[in-house]
C-alpha cells in the first residue's frame, strides 16, 4: 500500500532535473603523496617476468609483484599487486614508466583509498620536476588534477631511479573530487578534438589504432555515449549570442576557463588545445554537467617537440591553427567568457605564480638532487648528467628543452601580462546548488563565489509573486560549510505545500558591478507525493563463503524488496551507505514487481556491472539507506543504522518488509526471508555442492551419495541414489536444502 507524504516533487532546474551541483573537492596529500620527503617504493617481481616485460614493451599484460612503500613514519607491504609498463614513448626508453594496480588480483582492495598508482620516469625532462609543478599549480588554482610527488623506485633491490608518482584517474578519483562515481568517465587521447560528428552517440566511438579516441572507462557494459555526444553537439552548434548561458547547462565552463589559463601558462601543447590529446571528461551525475580533468603534464614549461615558441605564444590565439579546437576557440570567441578567462589569467599570474612559487620549486630541487645524482637510468636516454640536471633550471639543455625552467616561467609570465586585455573584474558564480530539508519544507541554496564581493543574495519569487531577496553568508553559520571558503548559503524556510519557488543568485562587487546566475531561474515546487514501499530487506557486511557474484567474488551485498502493491521503478532512486549522502549510488534502470527482490553487490566496483555499488559495507557497523529521486529532494524511503556484524551471518527483516530484524545463520540473498522451516537443521561442511548459487543446470557433489533436495518448507522434491550429479531443471528460483545419506545438509540457492 502506498503512503502519502507532504513532499516536494517537481524541480525544473537549470541543469536538467538536477540536485547538488558539486564543487570539486580537493583531498589532502595523505601518507602516499607526501612531498616534504622522497618516499621509497620497492617492487619485488620474478626476474624472468621482469625480463619478459622489458622484451615486450607494447604489452598491457599485468603480472603480480610485491609492493612496499616506505616513509619516515610508514612502512607497508602488499602482495599480489598488479605491475605493468605504462605510457607511450616511454615504453621504448631506457627509463620506463610503470603502473601499479592494487585491485587487479585482489578485488576490492585499495592502498589508502587508491586502486592504482602511476610511476612516471620523466625521461624527457632533465629537471624531473615539470609535471609535479603542473599538478601542484592545477590544484592550487582550483582545478581537479591528480596528486603527485617524487619517489625513489627499487625493483628487486636495484635502484631504478627518481620517479614522479601520479594519482591514477578512475572512478575512485572522480568520487573524491565530485562525490559521485556513477557517471561516464572518458579518457580522451589523440585525435580527440571534440569536433562535431553529428548527434548520433555512436559517431564518437571511432577508433585510433587499437583504442577509441574517446575511450569510455566506466559503465562500459552500457556503452552509452549520449552524454558526450550532447556536449560536443552544443559545444559546436550553439550560436555565440546564447553560448555562455547554454553551455554551462551541460559543461562546467567556469572551472574550465581556469584550465585554459593554466594550460597556456604551462605551455601544455600536448593537451586538447594544440595536440587534441591527453585529457579526461566526466559526466557528473550530481550536476548533469561534463567536467574536464587534466592529464599527463610532462610536456610542459618549455619542453617542445613542435618547433613552437610557447614562451610568448598569444594567449588569445593559442590553439593549433587550421584544425578545429572548439573547446578553446568557442570560449575565446565569446565576449563574456573571454573576459572571465582574462580575469582568471591575471589572477594566476599575479597571485599564484609569485616568489613563493619559485621558492617552492627550489626547495623541491634541493630535496631531489641526491636521488638524481644516483639515478642509473637518468643518463641513458639523452646522456643527461647531474650538471645537466642543475643547469636545466636556468638554461636550455638540448633541442627539446631549448629554454631553462626559470627563464621559461619568467618569460611566459611577462609575455602573458603584456598580452592581457583590459577587463573589469567581476564576481563569477558557479556550482549553484540546492538541498530540500525537513521533507521539503525548507530549501537551502548554496553558491560558490571565489572573488571578493560586497554581498551575495538569493533573489526569489513565491508563486510568481513579488520578488524577494535573502542575504547569503560565508560565515560558517548558515549551512555554508566553512567561513571564508567562498561558499555562500542560506535557507528559505517554512514553504507552504503547493508553493513554487523561482530563484537566482546575485553577487555584487560594487553597486553597479553585479552578476546574476543562473541565466534562467531555477524552479522548485513543493507538493504532495506518493512514496513507494521499497525496503532494505536483508544485507551482509562480511561475506566469505555465503554467495559469490558473477565474477566469483564473495562481496558484501544488500537485498532490496518491493513491499508495495504496484511495480516500482528503481532507475531514479538511490542506495547509500551514508545517510548524509543521499544520492551516492543511483540504482539501475529496472522495475520491481510487487513482492520481488533484487540483490546489489556492495563492492565499490561499478565497472563490474549495474548491480555493483560504488561503496562497500563496514563489518564494524554503518548506515544503509534508500532515497527517492532527485525531484523529490531524495526523500528517505527506508533507512537503517546497524551495528557490528559476523562473517557469513546476514541481518534481515523477520518477515519480508516488516519492522522486526533478526540475524540469519542461513542467509537468503535475493529471496524471501521466511525460512523458519530450515532453521532447525544443522549444516555440515563435509557435504560440498557446486556451483552454488546455481542457474538450474547440473548440481555436482563432492562425493557419490544418496541425495534428497527439499523445499524450505520441508517438502521432498528430488531424490536420487548413488550419484554425484543432479539435474535441477524442474526447480524454480529460490532456497533449497540438499541432504546426503549421512544426514549432512547444505543450503542451495537457485537463481
Amino acid at each position: 500500500m502506498n503512503r502519502i507524504y507532504a513532499i516536494l516533487l517537481s524541480l525544473l532546474v537549470l541543469f536538467s532535473v538536477s540536485t547538488l551541483q558539486s564543487q570539486s573537492a580537493f583531498p589532502d596529500l595523505g601518507p602516499v603523496f607526501r612531498d616534504d620527503m622522497v618516499p621509497r617504493v620497492d617492487i619485488t617481481i620474478d626476474p624472468d617476468t621482469l625480463d619478459w616485460i622489458y622484451e615486450n614493451v607494447d604489452s598491457y599484460e599485468e603480472f603480480t609483484c610485491e609492493f612496499k612503500f616506505t616513509t619516515d613514519t610508514l612502512q607497508e607491504t602488499l602482495s599480489n599487486v598488479g605491475f605493468r609498463l605504462r605510457g607511450n614513448t616511454s615504453r621504448n626508453s631506457w627509463k620506463k614508466s610503470f603502473k601499479l594496480s592494487f585491485n587487479t588480483f585482489e578485488s576490492g582492495r585499495d592502498f589508502y583509498g587508491l586502486e592504482k598508482i602511476n610511476l612516471n620516469g620523466e625521461h624527457n625532462d632533465p629537471s624531473i620536476i615539470r609535471s609535479k609543478i603542473g599538478w601542484d599549480l592545477m590544484n592550487s588554482f582550483g582545478i581537479p588534477g591528480s596528486r603527485a610527488n617524487h619517489v625513489e623506485v627499487y625493483i628487486n633491490g636495484n635502484y631504478y631511479g627518481l620517479y614522479i608518482q601520479v594519482e591514477h584517474i578512475d572512478e575512485v578519483f572522480v568520487d573524491s573530487r565530485f562525490e559521485n562515481m556513477n557517471g561516464n568517465l572518458y579518457k580522451c587521447l589523440w585525435p580527440a578534438d571534440l569536433d562535431y560528428k553529428g548527434t548520433n552517440p555512436n559517431s564518437y566511438k571511432f577508433e585510433q589504432g587499437d583504442r577509441r579516441a574517446y575511450d569510455l572507462k566506466t559503465n562500459v557494459a552500457e556503452d552509452d555515449y549520449s552524454d558526450i555526444a550532447n556536449f560536443i553537439t552544443k559545444l559546436n552548434q550553439l550560436p555565440n549570442e546564447v553560448f555562455a548561458c547554454e553551455i554551462q547547462k551541460v559543461f562546467n565552463v567556469y572551472d574550465y576557463l581556469r584550465v585554459i589559463a593554466t594550460d597556456v601558462f604551462l605551455g601544455n601543447w600536448d593537451g586538447p588545445l594544440y595536440n587534441k590529446n591527453n585529457f579526461y571528461l566526466y559526466y557528473n551525475s550530481s550536476s548533469n554537467r561534463i567536467e574536464y580533468i587534466p592529464y599527463d603534464l610532462d610536456n610542459t614549461l618549455g619542453i617542445d617537440w613542435m618547433g613552437r615558441d610557447w614562451n610568448t605564444r598569444d594567449m588569445y590565439d593559442w590553439a593549433k591553427h587550421g584544425e578545429p579546437r572548439p573547446l578553446y576557440t568557442k570560449m575565446i570567441a565569446n565576449e563574456e567568457l573571454r573576459a572571465i578567462y582574462t580575469q582568471y589569467t591575471s589572477d594566476l599570474m599575479n597571485n599564484v605564480v609569485n616568489e613563493d612559487f619559485t621558492q617552492r620549486i627550489l626547495a623541491i630541487k634541493e630535496m631531489i638532487t641526491p636521488y638524481v645524482a644516483n639515478d642509473p637510468y637518468y643518463p641513458l636516454d639523452y646522456g643527461y648528467s647531474i650538471d645537466d640536471f642543475n643547469n636545466s633550471y636556468y638554461y636550455g639543455i638540448d633541442d627539446h628543452t631549448p629554454v631553462g625552467l626559470f627563464p621559461y616561467i619568467e618569460t611566459r609570465k611577462q609575455s602573458t601580462l603584456e598580452q592581457l586585455e583590459s577587463f573589469e573584474e567581476q564576481a563569477v558564480i558557479n556550482h549553484v546548488r540546492y538541498k530540500a530539508k525537513d521533507g521539503g519544507e525548507d530549501l537551502r541554496v548554496r553558491a560558490y563565489v571565489r572573488e571578493a564581493v560586497t554581498s551575495v543574495k538569493l533573489i526569489f519569487t513565491a508563486n510568481d509573486g513579488a520578488e524577494e531577496e535573502l542575504e547569503m553568508f560565508d560565515d560558517g553559520n548558515h549551512s555554508d560549510i566553512e567561513a571564508g571558503d567562498g561558499v555562500f548559503a542560506n535557507e528559505i524556510e517554512e514553504i507552504p505545500i503547493g508553493t513554487q519557488i523561482r530563484y537566482q543568485v546575485l553577487a555584487a562587487k560594487s553597486a553597479t558591478n553585479l552578476t546574476l546566475q543562473p541565466c534562467d531561474a531555477i524552479l522548485y515546487h513543493y507538493r504532495e507525493s506518493q512514496m513507494p514501499l521499497l525496503k532494505i530487506n536483508e544485507f551482509m557486511a562480511s561475506n566469505d563463503t555465503t554467495i559469490t557474484d558473477e565474477y566469483g567474488n564473495s562481496s558484501d551485498w544488500i537485498e532490496v524488496y518491493n513491499a508495495d502493491n504496484t511495480p516500482v521503478y528503481l532507475g531514479d532512486k538511490y542506495l547509500t551507505d551514508n545517510l548524509s549522502d543521499e544520492s551516492k549510488w543511483r540504482m539501475p534502470s529496472i522495475t520491481l514487481v510487487p513482492d520481488e527482490f533484487v540483490l546489489f553487490w556492495a563492492d565499490g566496483d561499478v565497472d563490474k556491472g549495474t548491480k555493483h555499488t560504488n561503496f562497500k559495507l563496514s563489518k564494524s557497523g554503518e548506515e544503509i539507506g534508500i532515497f527517492d529521486a532527485d525531484n523529490t529532494g531524495h526523500f528517505p524511503l527506508d533507512t537503517l543504522v546497524y551495528g557490528e556484524q559476523t562473517t557469513d551471518i546476514s541481518q534481515g527483516r523477520f518477515a519480508d518488509g516488516e519492522e522486526v530484524w533478526k540475524f540469519y545463520s542461513i542467509p537468503t540473498p535475493g529471496f524471501s526471508n521466511i525460512v523458519d522451516a530450515i532453521d532447525e537443521y544443522v549444516f555440515n561442511q563435509s557435504l560440498n555442492i557446486y556451483p552454488n548459487p546455481n542457474s538450474r543446470g547440473s548440481l555436482f557433489l563432492s562425493h557419490q551419495s544418496n541425495i534428497e533436495i527439499y523445499s524450505i518448507n520441508g517438502r521432498l522434491l528430488i531424490q536420487e541414489y548413488q550419484v554425484q550429479e543432479v539435474n535441477l531443471d524442474g526447480l524454480v528460483s529460490g532456497v533449497y536444502l540438499v541432504k546426503d545419506q549421512k544426514g549432512n545438509i547444505q543450503k542451495l540457492i537457485i537463481q
